[in-house]
């Protein structure tokens, strides 16, 4: 027996990526070429498809063809020509036993197309409700087909398929995603290695040169200029590290931490305001800072929280108000707060101030990624701390971060907190 009806390709509608890797996937189906074999010799049929069906293409999935029907998976044909077409519409099975004497098939198009008798097909339904295809038989011969022990077996058989195919697909859909994992993995790597090295060593020669500059040049108005090229050199370097923290914190390896025990913490907070006091005299900074006992901490960390929280209210506090910081600690934690006067940080935007890349809109200061206050988060919640923020036009604004004074119970990779 050979096709009449000419063989199509797939519906310009109709994704062929798609549609090819649904017959792939019933290609790996090792239990299929048996099923069409059993419902074959069961019912006398001497052909039986697995078809994927759209509302524009009929493709072969898998195929058993023992009268010549001339179709081979991937192979399509004229939808509007086949009975899957009226099955997909009504999800309900067809089944012809004998079409020329049939009330109903003896005139339709498809039995007269195709020149076949027997006939029988049921939907192939996923369990998201995804109506894959048919299964379904054929033979230019009448058959014995309208048993509902045969009707029961062609429906359970297309449930096993979809059961099958539904076990596949998650199957692909897991590697696709363990391959995206590692796409990303290796994008975050490239990110960090451009961050960390290729952008640094350029800068850090800009900034030598500026240095050497700056030393030898006589002209006031040129160490100015080179005195320039450094401020600006420190601040892209600065907005590296918050970059390069992001990227960690963000693309899967944490805010890292090197946990130590710092004898006098002391030291290094104050190391931090004067930083800042001696590149901004005028402005006037209260450091009350008293932390009588030793903390298990990493120091460069918690400085950076310190620096941050400065900063930040240097930048958006009263200019003519001072900032105030105090540390002390507090039963088992270091307790951090850094004040500042000025307009409040709006209710709506109290939860927001720590999200990536956030800046409230109606601030004049746009300077900066808006990173530094999901850093402080970060490095806060990855020692096992808090950070809080309170803000009234009454009372000023106050960041306080809350960590533990002994980190012995942080595991060894503590510092690879990820954002929730």
């Amino acid at each position: 027996m050979s096709v009449t009806a000419p063989l199509e390709p797939p519906s310009k509608r109709d994704s062929a990526e798609e549609i090819a890797q649904d017959v792939a996937a019933v290609s790996r189906l090792q239990a299929v070429p048996t099923l069409l074999e059993v419902l074959c010799d069961i019912t006398g049929m001497r052909f039986a498809a697995v078809a994927r069906v759209t509302e524009n293409t009929w493709t072969a999935c898998a195929v058993k063809d023992d009268i010549h029907f001339g179709l081979e998976p991937g192979g399509h044909l004229d939808l509007e020509s086949t009975l899957c077409i009226e099955s997909k519409r009504s999800n309900a099975p067809i089944v012809i036993e004998q079409a020329s004497t049939d009330p109903r098939y003896s005139n339709h198009h498809t039995p007269k197309i195709y020149k076949i008798e027997s006939y029988i097909s049921v939907p192939i339904v996923l369990s998201n409700g995804r109506y894959f295809g048919n299964l379904c038989a054929i033979d230019p011969a009448p058959a014995s087909v309208r048993d509902p022990k045969i009707l029961s077996m062609f429906t359970r058989f297309a449930a096993l398929i979809a059961m099958q195919l539904d076990s596949e697909m998650s199957r692909q859909e897991d590697q696709s995603q363990l391959r995206n994992a590692h796409a990303v993995s290796e994008l975050r790597e490239q990110f960090i290695a451009i961050l960390g090295h290729d952008l640094r060593n350029p800068l850090q020669a800009v900034y030598s040169a500026g240095a050497l500059l700056e030393k030898k040049l006589a002209d006031p108005a040129l160490k100015g200029v080179a005195a320039r090229i450094k401020v600006s050199v420190k601040r892209m370097s600065s907005l590296i590290n918050d970059l390069l923290d992001f990227a960690r914190a963000r693309l899967g390896e944490g805010m890292g931490l090197r946990i130590a025990e710092v004898d006098n913490i002391d030291a290094g907070l104050n190391a931090v305001v004067k930083e800042f006091q001696d590149g901004q005299p005028e402005r006037e900074i209260l450091a009350n800072i008293s932390v009588t006992c030793k903390v298990r901490c990493d120091l460069g960390r918690v400085q950076q929280v310190a620096s941050n929280l400065i900063g930040n209210a240097l930048k958006h506090g009263t200019p003519q108000g001072p900032v105030k910081v105090t540390a002390q600690a507090e039963d088992t934690e270091l307790v951090l707060n850094v004040w500042n006067a000025g307009d409040p940080i709006s209710p709506e935007n109290i939860g927001k101030i720590c999200e990536p890349f956030w800046r409230e809109s109606a601030s004049g200061n746009r300077e900066g990624l808006g990173l530094g206050l999901y850093i402080c988060s970060q490095i806060v919640r990855a020692h096992g701390g808090t950070l809080s923020v309170t803000s009234t036009k009454e009372s000023g604004t106050s960041f306080t971060a809350r960590l533990p004074l002994d980190a012995n119970h942080l595991d060894h990779d503590a510092g690879n907190a990820r954002p929730h």
